[in-house]
């Protein structure tokens, strides 16, 4: 949750920001801090270089956990999710999770009695598609491992 409330915080958006105030707002900051805004200043354009990274990462996270993203990417997910778990690891409230498929996938936010009775099931996809999928935000980390034709 922290990282976030941080990206949110970075760009000035909220829960409730659309992908297209979500852009605007980016494109907005952007044009303020780009590095190339400070030619004469080499201190200001180093300080705006690094403020352009954390932009363009928290940017690329708010996109990729926008619901509207995971509205347009539903079909896939449901796909994914229907497959088996692989394999997991939990760390600082993010539930990493490796499906059959290959796909990888970031659940935030996901409290330790949550994740203990996930592996009391043994990484149980059924307690996991009724307990921490729909009930977390995620993201998409990478997509299935090409297949050997």
């Amino acid at each position: 949750m922290k990282k976030i409330n941080d990206s949110r915080k970075l760009m000035g958006a909220t829960a409730a920001t659309s992908l297209k105030e979500l852009n605007t707002l980016y494109k907005g900051l952007m044009k303020s801090h780009h590095p190339d805004r400070f030619p004469d200043d080499e201190q200001k354009r180093q300080e705006a270089e690094e403020f352009s990274k954390h932009l363009i990462d928290a940017y690329k996270f708010l996109e990729s956990i926008h619901p509207e993203t995971h509205a347009k990417d539903s079909a896939d997910f449901d796909k994914t999710v229907a497959s088996n778990i692989s394999n997991w690891h939990y760390k600082s409230l993010t539930l990493h999770i490796t499906f059959g498929d290959g796909s990888n996938y970031e659940f935030y936010s996901v409290p330790q009695k949550v994740y203990n009775k996930f592996v009391g099931t043994d990484g149980n996809t059924r307690f996991a598609r009724r307990h921490i999928f729909a009930a977390h935000p995620f993201r998409k980390v990478s997509g299935p491992a090409a297949q050997a034709e």
